[in-house]
């Protein structure tokens, strides 16, 4: 798997992409957004001019997108989808979070032209993305998912096979919805030792240490000043985006419905991050969630 054509080259793809030519890849690239694509290719990859010449000769295709639409879309659309375009012995790894139904149908579709597929989103976000540490969470055949290992591993470091088709989109939906009532109750609680005269670097470290720990403590504080290096410190831009956790949460509840499962929690997390992106966070990180709690805000 020498050739390898990414496709959506956001916040999390464009340095993916760049991690895979840090391991000696060889890496075509495709994106709407023409100076996501310059940067590559300032740093080795070659460009495409549109997403069907991008797979061609392409041993594996990575596509890394918004939403199922745009998944179905890169795929399937009548003019522009690259699914025709792909030979028989290519293997294809979607990284999107998308519903696991259209997983599963675009995996099926393709299966069905002779070209492997798996779904496999991933955890860790940009910082992750970046330092190639990220967990990627595979759905698939066990053959399709062994093919993947080489690659994945070059921009992450923790792989799991959730089981087949789709798999990988439950766990993450899963994972995602926990995340935003952690990052809400995390928020919540260091508002209140805020209001309540405590310095929030402190109330962080005792938590950190007490069985109020969590990944957000560790390594994604919301408060401003407390972590250098993460989004809240960074008039929270460049990470996670509220309108994507709220699509996230969106298909949690999906799952949810479908499998007549009881998620209280998560539904009131969801109504928070809604109340928060209506409030202008649409496009800022979800950690800023922080501020929806903060009584002069």
């Amino acid at each position: 798997m020498k050739n390898i054509t990414f496709i959506g080259l956001g916040n999390m793809g464009g340095p993916m992409a760049a991690n895979l030519l840090n391991a000696n890849f060889s890496v075509t690239v495709f994106d709407l957004n023409k100076e996501a694509v310059a940067s590559l290719t300032a740093v080795g990859a070659t460009a495409a001019d549109s997403a069907r010449r991008a797979v061609e000769g392409a041993d594996t295709v990575i596509t890394m997108l918004p939403a199922a639409k745009h998944v179905e879309s890169v795929y399937f659309d009548q003019n522009h989808g690259i699914a025709d375009g792909l030979g028989t012995d290519t293997l294809v790894i979607d990284c999107s979070t998308i519903d696991a139904d259209t997983a599963r149908s675009v995996g099926n579709r393709l299966s069905q032209k002779g070209v492997g597929f798996i779904d496999a989103p991933v955890s860790g976000g940009v910082g992750g993305a970046k330092a190639g540490t990220l967990t990627f969470i595979m759905g698939g055949a066990e053959q399709d998912v062994d093919r993947a290992r080489p690659v994945l591993s070059a921009m992450g470091k923790n792989l799991f096979h959730a089981g087949d088709l789709g798999s990988g989109q439950i766990a993450k939906i899963c994972n995602n919805m926990l995340l935003a009532v952690l990052m809400a109750g995390t928020s919540e609680a260091l508002q209140l030792a805020i209001h309540n005269g405590l310095d929030p670097k402190v109330m962080s470290e005792i938590m950190k240490q007490s069985s109020g720990n969590n990944w957000a403590l560790q390594l994604y504080n919301p408060c401003p000043g407390v972590m250098d290096t993460v989004p809240s410190s960074n008039d929270y831009e460049g990470g996670f985006m509220v309108k994507l956790m709220n699509k996230d949460l969106g298909l949690a509840a999906e799952a949810a419905q479908g499998s007549g499962s009881a998620t209280p929690m998560a539904s009131l997390a969801q109504s928070l991050y809604k109340m928060h992106q209506n409030q202008g966070y649409a496009e800022k990180d979800f950690s800023s969630i922080f501020r929806l709690f903060d009584q002069n805000n």
